[in-house]
């Protein structure tokens, strides 16, 4: 039986960058991968003239069933109509990952309702939850599953 490859969270991010700008480039877009000291942009987009462009947050996982990535609480208030996040989940080497693209208001309106419905609800052993910045995106039935079109829509 052939064992999963596991890579390491930072080759994880790495390469959840790389596939995106590479699928980018791929579809006629100019893709750059920013600094590592870029807050919360991954990579800038342009259309092919230069004259739009949109920043993308990068989230990658591997091997993840659920389809469902972590974020802090930072991404409640980091949005705006030229970003958007491309959640990445990596299967193994040779299969094309899954990508899930979402506008940032979305992604930022998703996980402020779902972690004020995760801390009304009870616990483990009937106590209520503690609130944390830790906050979960998910896309279950996988509606920004190759939705490529909210980036180009944007970019046109």
């Amino acid at each position: 039986m052939k064992q999963k490859t596991k890579l390491e969270s930072v080759m994880v991010g790495v390469t959840g960058e790389y596939y995106v700008a590479g699928e980018l480039s791929h579809r006629g877009y100019i893709s750059s991968i920013t600094l590592r000291n870029t807050r919360g942009i991954d990579i800038i987009v342009s259309n092919k003239k230069g004259t739009k462009s949109a920043t993308i947050q990068v989230k990658s996982t591997q091997n993840n069933k659920k389809d469902s990535w972590i974020l802090t609480q930072k991404s409640e208030d980091f949005f705006s109509d030229n970003h958007f996040y491309v959640f990445v989940n990596l299967d193994e080497p040779g299969i094309r990952p899954k990508f899930f693209i979402v506008p940032s208001k979305e992604v930022s309106e998703f996980i402020s309702s779902s972690h004020k419905n995760w801390l009304n609800k009870v616990g483990r052993n009937g106590q209520k939850h503690m609130d944390n910045p830790m906050r979960l995106f998910e896309d279950l039935e996988s509606k920004y599953l190759e939705a490529w079109g909210f980036i180009e829509n944007y970019l046109r």
